[in-house]
């Protein structure tokens, strides 16, 4: 009990993914689940709808499309979250506030405003590894 306690801040910690976060699972072999587990724990993933809106966008056209259609069919199995945005990027800052949540992305720009607002970040560094930026 007294562990739960000493790590309360770490445990059920939300992590929201962002569209880059979910393609970079297809683009590099990173075992992207146990990271999670080495730099967090126990958390609860969650995708915005708007996330998985540009996913389906992206899986009828354009490069990328079979990496696309493969990562919505991965996501199924997290919770899905709603926001009212003009953008996903704007969902995922709200979500983030929201939740205290910790987003998981490679836009560069998407990260700046996250720091901004003073949420941590996860990233990928090296093309092999994840980094979480509080």
């Amino acid at each position: 009990m007294a562990f739960d306690w000493v790590w309360g801040d770490k445990i059920n910690k939300t992590v929201i993914l962002d569209s880059s976060a979910i393609l970079m699972f297809f683009e590099f072999s990173v075992d992207w689940e146990r990271e999670l587990d080495c730099l967090l724990g126990a958390y609860r993933l969650v995708v915005p709808t708007a996330v998985i809106q540009e996913l389906k966008i992206l899986s009828k056209r354009g490069r990328g499309q079979k990496k696309a259609a493969a990562a919505l069919k991965l996501i199924k199995k997290y919770d899905t979250i709603d926001e009212v945005a003009k953008s996903a990027d704007e969902a995922l800052v709200k979500i983030a506030e929201k939740t205290h949540g910790i987003v998981v992305t490679n836009d560069t720009e998407l990260r700046e405003q996250l720091r901004k607002h003073g949420f941590p970040v996860i990233f990928l560094r090296g093309k092999k590894k994840l980094v979480l930026d509080e």
